[in-house]
C-alpha cells in the first residue's frame, strides 16, 4: 500500500492567515486504476470542511484518509461529468444512515445541477433526497465569505459543459506588537481589541493611539486554486495568478497534444507553462490517465516548472 504523503508549508504562528488543508481522495481520469479513485478533494479550513467534485467511491476514500463524514456540509462541483459526480448518492445514503441532520449546499453549474438533480430522482424520486439539500448554481465570483477566508469561482472551458474552478484565499491578518502597546500603556481589554480591528481609540488619560501605531505589518495572503477538467489555459492567468498551490488536471503528456485537444484536457506541459507564466509558487498535478507512468508526467513538468508534483490517493497537502 502506498505511504501517504504529507507536504506541509505552514507559519509556526498560530495566528496567522488560515491554512488550507488538503487531501486527495481520488487522482485518476475518468478510467479508475487500482491506485487511483475517481475525481475527490477535500479542503479543510477555518473549521469548514469543502468538498470538491465527488466521483465514484469517494465515501471510502474519506475512511481510507482518516478525514470521516463529521460537518461535510458544501460541495463544489466543477462539472457535471459522471466521474466527477457519481459518488454523490452512495456518500448521501451514508449520510441519511448515520442520521446526519447537517444541510448539505451543493455549489455547480445550471447544467450540472441538473445532472445531480436528475440522478436523486431515479433513486429517491422525483425533488427528493435522503438527506437535507441545498442546491446553489454557481456564478463567477464569490461563492463563499467565511471571515477567515472566500472562495471565488470562475469559468473554464471543457467540452460541452459549464465548467468552474475555484480560488480559495484567506484574509489578510495584522496583529497588534507587544512592545509598542506597553511602550505607549495600552490597558488589556476592549481598547486593545478595538486596535486590533483597525479602529482608533482614547485612553483613560485623554491620549489618541491610531491602530496604526501598533499593528504590524500585513501578513501574506495564502492563496489555493483548483481547476477541474479544462482543454485550455487560455484567460486563467489571472485567475491562479501567484497562488501558493495550484491543483489542475494534467491527463495527457505534450506528445498526445491533439488528442488531449479532442478529448478536452491538459498535457502536463500545458499545466506547468500556465504555473510558471502565473508565477505560482506550487504545481500539484492530477486526474492522471493510467495510459503514463508518473515519472513521465513528472519530468515533463518539470522541464517548464520545477516545483511540481504527481498527487496520489491520499497525498495531504497543507498551504
Amino acid at each position: 500500500m502506498r505511504a501517504r504523503a504529507v507536504a506541509v508549508c505552514r507559519s509556526t504562528d498560530s495566528t496567522g492567515p488560515t491554512m488550507f488543508d488538503l487531501t486527495f481522495l481520488g487522482t485518476s481520469a475518468s478510467v479508475p486504476s487500482a491506485d487511483r479513485n475517481h475525481p475527490g478533494l477535500l479542503v479543510e479550513a477555518g473549521g469548514h470542511r469543502i468538498m470538491i467534485d465527488c466521483g465514484e467511491g469517494t465515501q471510502r476514500q474519506l475512511l481510507r484518509s482518516g478525514a470521516g463524514f463529521r460537518r461535510l456540509n458544501r460541495l463544489l462541483l466543477t462539472h457535471g461529468h459522471f466521474d466527477h459526480v457519481l459518488g454523490i448518492p452512495g456518500l448521501f445514503s451514508t449520510l441519511r444512515l448515520r442520521q446526519s441532520t447537517d444541510i448539505i449546499t451543493i455549489h455547480g453549474s445550471p447544467m450540472t445541477l441538473d445532472v445531480v438533480v436528475r440522478m436523486l430522482a431515479g433513486l429517491w424520486g422525483e425533488g427528493r433526497a435522503p438527506i437535507p439539500l441545498q442546491l446553489v448554481p454557481l456564478a463567477e465570483g464569490r461563492i463563499l465569505d467565511a471571515g477567515e477566508f472566500t472562495v471565488d469561482g470562475f469559468r473554464v472551458r471543457h467540452r460541452d459543459t459549464e465548467s468552474f474552478a475555484f480560488s480559495f484565499e484567506s484574509q489578510v491578518r495584522r496583529h497588534l506588537l507587544p512592545d509598542r502597546l506597553s511602550a505607549l500603556g495600552v490597558p488589556d481589554g476592549p481598547v486593545r481589541k478595538d486596535l486590533a480591528e483597525g479602529r482608533p481609540v482614547v485612553l483613560a488619560d485623554g491620549r489618541a493611539i491610531d491602530s496604526e501605531e501598533v499593528l504590524g505589518p500585513p501578513e501574506g495572503r495564502r492563496k489555493l486554486v483548483v481547476v477541474g477538467d479544462t482543454e485550455t489555459t487560455d484567460d486563467l492567468a489571472e485567475h491562479v495568478r501567484e497562488a501558493d498551490l495550484m491543483v489542475i488536471e494534467a491527463t495527457f503528456l505534450e506528445r498526445d497534444a491533439a488528442m488531449a485537444l479532442d478529448y478536452g484536457h491538459l498535457t502536463a506541459a500545458k499545466a506547468a507553462e500556465l504555473a510558471a507564466a502565473a508565477g505560482v509558487k506550487r504545481l500539484a498535478l492530477t486526474h492522471i490517465s493510467g495510459r503514463y507512468a508518473d515519472e513521465e508526467i513528472l519530468a515533463e513538468a518539470t522541464k517548464i516548472f520545477p516545483n511540481s508534483r504527481v498527487a496520489a490517493d491520499l497525498d495531504r497537502l497543507v498551504v
